[in-house]
């Protein structure tokens, strides 16, 4: 059987698999320093940026020409507020309770509460591995403010900059989303032109993206192997408990996640199986935007969703609906705070109250900074300042925050998938019918 005839998803599996013997063949033979590692980082360093721009590349006419396309086939007014209300409401009630998970279990688990020689070593890890400067150089110049620039970001002085250069995408959806209602508004003979004017783009727009996932598996591959040889798996030991924490809590989630769509009589094994590419890719590339294009055909293609449905839901969740990051950050938050009670026994704990301001917080910031590069440090030193707690601690998690964010993206896009089946559920669309 021909490899590249196989399915996507076992393709990136695959790559994943070499990832991982790549990056042991490359620690046993030298590592960084040595020549297999330089040439076989080097050659992954430029196939992966290639990858991820043709991605991105795609982003602004896809997203834009989907929602207008979408948005000019709407009725009325009516149509979009219900949608709008169902996709907010979606988003704010599975954002707290993946925020509400994470808050029990790093309480129940106490995954901070460690002995004083461990606390030491998890000091001395940040150190080692420059977790300070390398965090002081990405929070630079932020403050709360930060939380509220997310209606700033809504309105950019040039949306096509904003969302290719910066990843912000709330500016084109925005846009768009306004665009493409007042085409609804038109007369007939001008509404039509329009409306096939921008679904022609949308549909050229997939067949480039068909053509740019064929090269998925090689882009995996280049993108991965490099963390994995970087990560430093002697430095996690005295994090695992928190690692577990968090992936515990991002498990848990799903199956909340699953549990719903069992309400909404959508069987979450299929959509589990049938997300297998986005969310794998996802992985790879610890990127909501990123995916974009991949998550919105397979909801489109194997889920049977509408492109109005999915063209309005899922841009947004890239953007906005971050559970995973959520959940991240206030388990961070509080697993800093029980580590500093033990290296410093003057430390009073975080109180319930002071806690409950952490999950509120948390919820605004992983909308609020999304669209900034390493959003969730960004979005932990703006909570911690808040609090009074010292920044600095932050370099506790740095050591497996990569690896930790490349699962609270899988599970950001897996939220943002159900958002669209659940939605295009309520809407009477044929989702996962024959």
């Amino acid at each position: 059987m021909n490899p590249l005839k196989w399915k996507l998803h076992w393709q990136i599996l695959i790559a994943l698999v070499l990832s991982a013997l790549t990056a042991f063949v490359i620690k046993s033979t030298g590592g960084l320093d040595g020549a297999l590692g330089e040439n076989v980082l080097g050659a992954c360093g430029f196939l992966g940026k290639l990858f991820m721009n043709a991605l991105k590349m795609i982003i602004v006419p896809l997203v834009g020409s989907s929602i207008i396309s979408a948005m000019a086939g709407l009725t009325g007014g009516n149509d979009f507020r219900r949608m709008g209300f169902k996709t907010l409401a979606y988003y704010v009630c599975s954002g707290a309770v993946a925020v509400t998970i994470g808050l029990v279990l790093v309480n129940v688990i106490s995954p901070g509460t460690v002995a004083p020689d461990v606390a030491a070593r998890m000091e001395a890890n940040a150190q080692a591995a420059g977790a300070g400067e390398i965090i002081e150089s990405k929070v630079a110049g932020k403050s709360a403010q930060d939380i509220w620039d997310v209606f700033l970001r809504m309105f950019p002085e040039n949306i096509i900059a904003n969302a290719s250069n910066n990843g912000q995408l709330l500016g084109l959806i925005t846009f768009s989303v306004l665009f493409g209602f007042f085409i609804s508004r038109l007369d007939k003979n001008w509404r039509d032109t329009q409306v096939n004017f921008w679904e022609g783009v949308s549909k050229v727009m997939i067949s480039v993206t068909d053509l740019i996932l064929k090269f998925a598996p090689i882009g995996v591959f280049a993108l991965v192997t490099p963390r994995l040889v970087e990560l430093g798996l002697d430095l996690v030991g005295p994090l695992a408990k928190f690692t577990l924490t968090v992936v515990l809590g991002l498990i848990l989630h799903v199956v909340a996640l699953c549990g719903v769509l069992a309400f909404f009589k959508v069987n979450p094994w299929t959509h589990l199986k049938k997300m297998s590419d986005p969310l794998l890719t996802a992985f790879s590339t610890a990127s909501s935007a990123g995916t974009l294009p991949l998550t919105m055909e397979t909801v489109e293609q194997e889920a049977k969703v509408s492109q109005r449905t999915a063209s309005f839901t899922l841009p947004l969740g890239a953007t906005v609906n971050m559970d995973g990051t959520a959940l991240y950050e206030c388990v961070v938050v509080i697993f800093v705070t029980q580590v500093m009670a033990v290296i410093d026994p003057s430390f009073i704990p975080l109180t319930l109250s002071q806690q409950i301001m952490v999950v509120i917080l948390a919820l605004t910031t992983s909308i609020g900074v999304a669209g900034v590069p390493s959003a969730s440090i960004v979005a932990i030193f703006l909570i911690m300042g808040v609090l009074g707690i010292p920044t600095e601690y932050i370099g506790l998690v740095w050591v497996v925050d990569r690896a930790l964010d490349m699962c609270r993206t899988s599970v950001n896009v897996f939220s943002d998938t159900c958002a669209a089946v659940i939605i295009g559920k309520t809407e009477g669309e044929p989702v996962y019918e024959p």
